[in-house]
């Protein structure tokens, strides 16, 4: 356990990535499940704050469930309800670049308005075509909406595979646009979550593998943040940012020991 210079915070609240701190592919995390249960126990609000593009926030739930780890609709958070909510708010209709999973969560938007051209991870159905077909549509002035920036994720193999950043950054030069970010590192990604749970940035608590997106992204929106070397983390990524993590901790289970110790 490292943890930071300075006095002690006051943690009210508690965000938690999903993949690389609870689970990775469909195995929970050893001492995971437990961890979170007794940040619940001890009277924590949480919420799940994920970047996973892949699956619809149903299926997430379902695959937690089966996992063994019951989560409410309220405490969960997806960039694509976020994305969803703007098309409305705006009055958009969406050109998906996504995975076949992810379409449930727009199902039923109006298809005859302006288009915006949102992507997220779409796996094997990232096809030149299809983002030949969405470069030439922002060329046309459709608005470019990430739902994440990531550079990639531990996938079920052990290994880091491509995210849906690379792809992102591939249309933002192609196109001389810039996207409109809805998940982490997005301040606004993180702004929802304190809302949601109704104490001030300071006294809320992140967690997560990704250095960059989960603890900068965190720290540089007021919130503290705890760096796990779990999922995606690799020996030194806590050097590269540029304010240290509250914590780096071994596992979920060492982070939520200190949190209860901070309480």
């Amino acid at each position: 356990m490292q943890e930071s210079s300075g006095s002690s915070p006051r943690i009210s609240g508690v965000l938690l990535d999903l993949g690389g701190v609870i689970y990775v592919g469909s195995t929970p995390i050893e001492g995971a499940l437990a961890a979170v249960e007794r940040l619940r126990h001890a009277g924590l609000p949480l919420r799940f704050i994920t970047n996973t593009t892949r699956r619809s926030k149903r299926q997430v739930m379902d695959d937690l469930c089966r996992m063994g780890l019951r989560v409410s609709n309220d405490e969960l958070l997806t960039p694509a309800i976020l994305v969803r909510a703007y098309l409305e708010k705006h009055m958009l209709s969406p050109f998906l670049v996504v995975h076949r999973e992810l379409e449930e969560d727009f199902a039923d938007l109006p298809s005859d308005r302006a288009e915006a051209v949102v992507v997220g991870d779409a796996g094997e159905y990232f096809t030149y075509d299809r983002l030949n077909r969405a470069y030439r549509k922002i060329t046309e002035g459709a608005e470019l909406l990430a739902l994440a920036k990531n550079r990639n994720f531990k996938d079920a193999d052990g290994e880091l595979s491509l995210d849906a950043g690379p792809f992102v950054a591939a249309l933002e030069f192609a196109t001389n646009s810039r996207a409109l970010l809805f998940g982490k590192p997005s301040s606004d990604f993180f702004g929802a979550a304190v809302e949601d749970l109704g104490y001030p940035a300071s006294k809320i608590i992140m967690i997560g593998d990704d250095a960059e997106a989960d603890v900068e992204g965190a720290i540089s929106a007021g919130l503290m943040g705890i760096l796990v070397r779990t999922g995606k983390y690799r020996p030194g990524d806590e050097s590269k940012l540029p304010s240290a993590p509250d914590l780096v901790a071994e596992n979920l289970e060492e982070a939520a020991q200190w949190i209860l110790a901070h309480r």
